[in-house]
């Protein structure tokens, strides 16, 4: 099979049996066309033909075009590739098995403060339906911390008002139940009682966030949702939907919720992942600190 052949077969696989999101399958394949396109151009032959020399020496051209994260990132994908490839029999070595992923400066995740979120909601006119969708849809994504493609497939069977929660369905088929508070389970009914309706005709689906044609929102159209909110608004923030993830994060921490249940949340498989918001957490009472104490040390 050739490298193109080769590389759907893997994203077949990632998508029916790894249940990967659409995001990651794209991903995937973007790395295994961009090591392909070296091998062709190098002359080194198909998949099954790469050897660890060859594997470090794709790694060493990378060094030039692409941040460490994102060649830890490929790394990862490659292993991945060929663990696939070796339980199907189509190698029989692993080329990239003792590669080591290249050491990332760890950032803090971006986030907002409580003030300027409360910005970006008083700058919204929930007097209209698109109003009101864009309002309770940014309220959602910031009380929940929930994902854009988890915010996409919300269904109304999914919520419970009365009990004031949402069961999410995350990464890899793993559900979580997520709490809602009392303000997000008033802006859900008042947007399923008007605006909704008026945009979806004929129910003939139950997703919960729609577009204004009525029909159920993409994350493209998620994302330009919010953009649009932050370019009406006069807060001069950026703001992605995945910053309001993280801002969600790090205000449960902030305020003294612990890392296991801000995990559980946020649906990560790993603590670890979950660790970098302590940092963010660690930043903000060192400020409070700073600004507050007698005796911090800041001049007047």
């Amino acid at each position: 099979m050739n490298h193109e052949e080769l590389k759907t077969l893997f994203q077949d696989y990632c998508r029916s049996v790894r249940h990967y999101s659409t995001h990651t399958v794209v991903a995937y394949g973007q790395d295994i066309e961009h090591f392909a396109a070296f091998l062709t151009r190098e002359d080194f032959g198909g998949f099954d033909q790469v050897t660890p020399r060859v594997a470090k020496f794709y790694v060493a051209t990378l060094g030039d075009d692409f941040t460490g994260r994102s060649i830890a990132r490929k790394i990862s994908t490659l292993r991945s590739f060929y663990h696939y490839m070796l339980k199907q029999d189509l190698c029989t070595t692993h080329p990239f098995i003792d590669i080591a992923l290249p050491r990332s400066e760890k950032k803090l995740p971006r986030f907002v403060y409580p003030e300027e979120i409360d910005a970006v909601f008083k700058s919204i006119d929930t007097s209209t339906d698109k109003g009101k969708r864009d309002y309770v849809l940014l309220e959602t994504l910031y009380m929940t911390g929930i994902r854009v493609s988890e915010l996409c497939a919300m269904r109304f069977r999914d919520l419970n008002l009365s009990g004031r929660t949402v069961l999410i369905h995350g990464k890899g088929q793993k559900d979580r139940l997520v709490p809602l508070g009392v303000r997000l389970v008033e802006a859900l009914q008042d947007w399923f009682i008007g605006p909704r309706g008026n945009l979806v005709k004929q129910a003939d689906h139950d997703v919960v966030f729609v577009n204004m044609r009525g029909r159920p929102l993409t994350e493209r159209g998620v994302r330009h949702i919010v953009e649009a909110v932050l370019d009406a608004s006069s807060t001069h923030l950026h703001i992605t939907p995945h910053t309001l993830r993280h801002t969600f994060a790090s205000h449960l921490l902030s305020r003294g919720a612990d890392l296991r249940s801000v995990q559980a949340l946020l649906g990560h498989a790993s603590i670890s992942t979950t660790q970098i918001y302590t940092g963010i957490a660690k930043e903000d009472l060192r400020k409070a600190y700073m600004a507050g104490h007698p005796r911090s040390g800041k001049k007047d």
